[in-house]
């Protein structure tokens, strides 16, 4: 069963770790809100594989921590885009 402790501490690290820090960073690299929340997305997808399980200690990496890490992505890609548009306009 999974707490309400270690939802927040997955979404937490998700928001400070590489989708929330590399979402926004690549939302802003473009001023189209679909592409920025498919990099986003992509970014979110590839972080738990990339930095998440470990084969020697075989440590699964849980549905919950791709979806959260997803839309994590997908949001900060989004805010990375919105960042740019009102930087845009100053």
């Amino acid at each position: 069963m999974l707490s309400l402790l270690d939802l927040l501490g997955t979404i937490g690290g998700s928001i400070l770790g590489l989708p929330g820090i590399l979402g926004v960073a690549l939302g802003m690299t473009t001023r189209n809100w679909i592409i920025a929340a498919i990099l986003g997305g992509a970014i979110g997808v590839l972080s738990p594989l990339i930095l998440g399980g470990h084969h020697s200690a075989e440590v699964p990496v849980t549905t919950l921590e791709y979806s959260v890490s997803t839309i994590v992505g997908i949001l900060a890609g989004l805010i990375g885009c919105a960042i740019r548009h009102k930087g845009a306009r100053v």
